[in-house]
């Protein structure tokens, strides 16, 4: 098969387009299935279909559900954390507080005044006077050993066993 050329003149700018020497040949395959199929009214398509939609909105709507309720449960936990953390912080606050005044109190009772009075009140105690003075009189005598005399006496470990071993030999 010849591509056939003819000889006129082309008046276009573009050329002509050549034709395949062959063309292919497309062969029909027989679908898998021979069996005939059943035919479907339109009425049971239209409830199929309807079916299908049904459940592609019960789907949606679970999965809606789902969301809402994910997104509520989380805002619930975050709410009961964050009411928590402030009363946590109720409580610190009071225990600073506490702890403030308490600094206060001691700040306040740490005064000599205060010290003297819860003295003489709750102890009985009172200032020394005259009569209470009592002299003692000590006599001149040094009472202190020498050292000398203390280190002779006492006999370390190792000079004993020294000792003991030029009176075996």
């Amino acid at each position: 098969m010849a591509m056939q050329r003819t000889m006129k003149y082309q008046y276009e700018t573009s050329p002509r387009k050549l034709q395949p020497e062959y063309r292919p040949i497309r062969k029909k395959y027989p679908k898998k299935s021979t069996a005939p199929k059943k035919k479907v009214s339109s009425k049971t398509k239209t409830k199929i279909m309807k079916k299908n939609d049904r459940a592609k909105l019960v789907m949606g709507l679970l999965i809606l559900f789902i969301a809402i309720f994910t997104i509520s449960y989380r805002s619930s936990k975050i709410d009961a954390s964050f009411t928590k953390s402030e009363e946590m912080k109720q409580a610190y606050l009071a225990i600073q507080k506490q702890n403030d005044q308490i600094k206060v109190d001691i700040e306040n009772s740490l005064n000599l005044n205060n010290i003297e009075q819860a003295a003489k009140e709750k102890l009985g105690m009172q200032k020394l006077s005259n009569k209470q003075t009592i002299y003692v009189n000590l006599l001149k005598e040094d009472y202190i050993q020498p050292a000398l005399e203390n280190s002779e006496q006492e006999e370390g470990l190792f000079d004993k066993i020294l000792r003991e071993l030029k009176n075996m030999f």
